[in-house]
């Protein structure tokens, strides 16, 4: 397929620079295409969505203040200092992470950035499009909360272009129960859950269960390729406990519906599945790419928001519920004034049978 059967036309007043005042009220689209069903809720309407026995597979990965600001000291008496913004994308070892970094034109192999009194970090290597390796001054947990003390919330580009980040991101950008550091992006599909929803949800009879994958800043690059079966796709660290694996196994045995919440614990679960179709505890990286021609093996139903012409996540959705069907209801979510992205509304998706 074409990168452009994935395009489409969006007002720039459709996308949400804020979430809804409250997190549970955002809009929720139902689709099912195996029904051609596409109706309006409010997302605090989800748990009559959903019934006794259903499964709800979230990611629990935390975002950690990947934005920073640093200089680059005059190299001799004739240069001047430079600032550099760094947006961290990947962790390579426990002192080194990948990072895209403006401008990316003045740095050069060994320089090395301050970013406080106690932190500073040395490019180790530099390749295009402003792809650096910085390797820091401090290294695990100890770097983490270096980050985390001087660092702000790495808010897309479509959002930090519009507004500055500011106090009300540090907890807007943030699930409710994220619990394990790495993530350089929030999986958003999470951000409309309230601890009283999910104790709704789990009074009713709904399981829930938790994986964990650090979401990267390659979740935002864009697709190069016209012909997308050309398309490679970033990698990311993903977990699955030998709970959650026995978990979800046990509910398709009994012809339990397994829901994800965000494409990355669909993506995670797709990834672990063994040839006979079974989910496996791993801990490994993931570069799956996701699109129509491609089966989604093991999910029935995902909860995802409103994704970027031409992205990869569009694709995804793409493959799960039909590339007809994504097309139908997201003219029906422009026409009907939905939010997008991050901040944006949600969808509950009913995987399509073919």
């Amino acid at each position: 397929m074409l990168l452009s059967d994935f395009d489409f036309e969006l007002d720039d007043e459709l996308i949400a620079l804020r979430p809804a005042a409250k997190r549970d009220f955002s809009r929720l689209l139902y689709v099912d295409p195996n029904q051609n069903e596409i109706k309006d809720y409010i997302f605090h309407d989800l748990p009559s969505l959903l019934r006794a026995g259903d499964v709800l597979v979230f990611n629990n990965s935390k975002t950690i203040r990947a934005q920073l600001d640093g200089i680059r000291h005059a190299r001799d008496e004739n240069s001047k200092d430079v600032a550099i913004n760094v947006n961290l994308h990947k962790n390579t070892a426990p002192d080194v992470w990948r990072a895209f970094c403006k401008p990316a034109k003045r740095l050069h192999q060994g320089d090395r950035i301050v970013f406080s009194p106690e932190l500073s970090a040395i490019v180790l290597e530099k390749d295009d499009g402003g792809d650096i390796a910085l390797q820091f001054s401090k290294a695990g947990d100890e770097l983490l909360h270096a980050i985390d003390g001087i660092g702000h919330m790495p808010l897309p580009p479509y959002i930090g272009l519009k507004r500055a980040v500011d106090e009300k991101d540090e907890s807007d950008y943030q699930t409710t129960y994220a619990a394990i550091e790495g993530s350089v992006a929030t999986p958003t599909a999470g951000l409309h859950f309230t601890t009283e929803i999910l104790d709704e949800l789990r009074n009713i009879g709904v399981e829930t269960h938790f994986l964990t994958l650090h979401v990267g800043a390659g979740t935002f690059l864009p697709v190069k390729s016209e012909n997308i079966s050309e398309h490679k796709m970033h990698s990311e660290y993903f977990e699955i406990s030998e709970e959650t694996a026995n978990a979800l196994n046990k509910a398709k045995g009994e012809g339990r519906r397994v829901i994800c919440v965000g494409t990355t614990s669909l993506r995670s679960i797709e990834s672990a599945l063994d040839e006979s179709g079974h989910v496996t505890a791993v801990k490994k990286e993931t570069d799956i790419f996701l699109h129509p021609g491609k089966q989604v093996r093991f999910v029935d139903a995902l909860i995802s928001n409103f994704h970027l012409p031409k992205s990869t996540l569009l694709m995804l959705m793409s493959a799960f519920a039909g590339i007809d069907e994504v097309k139908a209801a997201y003219q029906h979510a422009i026409k009907n004034k939905y939010r997008f992205f991050s901040y944006g509304d949600a969808g509950l998706w009913i995987k399509k049978v073919i």
